[in-house]
């Protein structure tokens, strides 16, 4: 089968894990998740700094910038993808990518690697768009479960869930990352930091298609899955 690298663009809330985890389950693909690969690397530091390209990154002062709701270091950041990414298409691995790359820095370096290990005909990005106000209303409810991380969405038949259904575990809220005020850096970050991939990518050569993200889960995955075909 043909190797393949989806990547998955959007502001925060926009659905980018859940869209992941369908794509993930439907085509065989790896769920390649940047903020689970920080996530690790702050619970389990195994040294205090990273030094890339000459200049050393202190992992609690990343962890930091993460809990505030700031992009953490490009070059920290990018390390940990590229690293990752290298090991993956070694073992053969397909990819769904959401969350990565988020800077144009990491864009840049991120890019050509995956042009050069799947062939850029196999790279695919999506960005599911939703308004300002529809991500802090979805971060704001949001939660996930404590054991597996996946997010429960909000709505009438899940409000008063305290239970994760497929795990047993409690559902948590991501204390500080989903606070509004947190929410709205995020969004500036998003704004600044991330929105200008869209051009990187067109001019690397590769199209982004555009999901209008305010339909059901069910849609926005239908949508994906017709222009991926």
């Amino acid at each position: 089968m043909k190797k393949q690298v989806i990547i998955i663009l959007g502001p925060p809330g926009a659905g980018k894990g859940t869209q992941a985890e369908l794509l993930a389950d439907k085509l065989s693909l790896y769920y390649f998740e940047t903020s689970k690969i920080l996530e690790q690397k702050f619970k389990e530091p195994d040294k205090n700094s990273i030094e890339i390209e000459g200049k050393k990154y202190d992992v609690l002062k990343e962890k930091k910038l993460w809990e505030d709701g700031i992009l953490c270091s490009p070059p920290f950041v990018s390390y940990l993808v590229m690293e990752r990414v290298k090991k993956l298409a070694g073992e053969g691995e397909s990819l769904v990518l959401a969350g990565s790359p988020r800077t144009l820095y990491e864009g840049e370096r991120v890019t050509p690697l995956l042009k050069e290990l799947y062939g850029p005909e196999n790279i695919k990005v999506f960005l599911i768009d939703i308004s300002a106000e529809e991500t802090i209303f979805r971060n704001t409810h949001r939660r996930i479960c404590e054991l597996m991380r996946h997010p429960v969405l909000y709505n009438k038949e899940t409000e008063n869930l305290k239970i994760c259904s497929l795990d047993g575990s409690k559902l948590i809220r991501r204390k500080g990352l989903d606070d509004p005020e947190t929410i709205k850096v995020r969004l500036k970050q998003y704004r600044e930091r991330t929105f200008p991939l869209i051009e990187l990518f067109g001019k690397q050569g590769i199209k982004v298609n555009k999901i209008n993200g305010e339909q059901s889960v069910s849609d926005v995955h239908k949508d994906i899955l017709k222009a991926i075909r």
